[in-house]
Parts: structure tokens; C-alpha cells; sequence
């Protein structure tokens, strides 16, 4: 039932006297297990499910919500070491001004197009705005017939590598984009 408003971004209610469509732009963010156990490929402890069972267990995604997921990030266990004494990393308030230029990027760029974020980007935005270069073409080519994705994941890829792009403070896609992009379809990559 989410496929059709991660589409459109709006929800439609029928009833035997009426129809009424509610708008529903919005973020979905869910997390699963690997499997039933929860331990596929867990360094310290061993998965005890048969492939049958983890099979079954993604199945109860379909594909073509899947399809609608832009980012499938597979998360590992942290040591104790890792969570103890965490890595310098950037602070918050630096990622704050790196997303805020890539979000005016954005804006500066639809303008005029009818859409506000990457996102929301139609396929002709597409053609103009996450066209890649030669090596990121045939980067593109291969992960899509090696991974057998779909259109929809293919467009996901493209707009999730114009994002980064952004960030980047880039304008062209690149193939490193791509590059990245790509390893954020990890259940393209890992269904058995």
C-alpha cells in the first residue's frame, strides 16, 4: 500500500460513494533484520536460518517496493572499541552547511522545472541533469545487467548520484558518484 504514495506522493481513499486524495509527500526510513535470527552475517555470532527461510523473510518486501527505496544500507555490528571511543568525524553543524548548499543547488536548478529536490526529478530532468560521462555509462551498464535492476532502481541510482554530486559541490555526475551511489543499493546486491 506505500508503493503507489512513495510514487506519488499523495494518498487516494476510495469508498462505495466517493474518492478523496490527500496529499502525502514524505520520507519513509524502515529497518529489518538480515533475517529471521537476526545474524547473517554477524562476525560473532552464526546465522541458523536455511536460505529457504532468509528467502522467505525478503520476500515479504516486494521488489517494487524495493525498487522505491532509494538507499538500502546494510548496517554491521560496532566493537565495544567503536562505540566506546568513536572516530573524529565532521561535525554537525559542518554537514549542516554542506547539505544546505546542496539543497540550494537544487532549488537554484529547478527553479523553473516544477520540482524542488532531486528526488522529485522526472525523466527528462534526468537527460539534462544525471547524464554521466562515457565510464560512468558503462559503469551504469554492467552493475545494471550484472544486478538485473529494474528501470525504477536504475533512475534511483541516478538521482541518488546527482544528490551526491551536490554535495560534493560538483556539477557533472561522475563516476565515483555512481560508484557510490551503487553501494547504496545493497539488497539489490545481496538477495540470494
Amino acid at each position: 500500500m506505500l508503493r503507489q504514495p512513495l510514487e506519488d506522493g499523495q494518498v487516494c481513499v476510495s469508498r462505495a460513494a466517493q474518492s478523496l486524495t490527500y496529499p502525502a509527500s514524505f520520507m519513509l526510513v524502515a529497518a529489518m533484520t538480515p533475517c529471521p535470527c537476526g545474524f547473517l552475517g554477524d562476525p560473532q555470532h552464526a546465522c541458523n536460518c536455511t536460505p529457504l527461510a532468509i528467502q522467505r523473510y525478503r520476500n515479504r518486501l516486494s521488489g517494487p517496493l524495493l525498487d522505491r527505496l532509494d538507499l538500502q544500507i546494510e548496517v554491521p555490528r560496532l566493537a565495544h572499541r567503536e562505540l566506546a571511543e568513536p572516530a573524529p568525524a565532521e561535525t554537525s553543524a559542518t554537514v549542516r552547511v554542506r547539505v544546505e548548499a546542496a539543497r540550494q543547488r537544487q532549488r537554484d536548478r529547478f527553479a523553473q522545472k516544477g520540482v524542488h529536490c532531486n528526488a522529485r526529478m522526472r525523466p527528462r530532468h534526468l537527460q539534462c541533469f544525471c547524464r554521466p560521462d562515457a565510464a560512468g555509462q558503462t559503469l551504469l551498464e554492467k552493475v545494471t545487467d550484472r544486478l538485473g535492476l529494474s528501470a525504477r532502481s536504475y533512475t534511483r541510482i541516478l538521482k541518488v548520484a546527482r544528490t551526491i554530486a551536490d554535495l560534493a559541490g560538483r556539477e557533472q555526475v561522475e563516476v565515483v558518484h555512481l560508484a557510490e551511489a551503487i553501494q547504496y543499493r545493497s539488497l539489490d546486491r545481496r538477495m540470494p
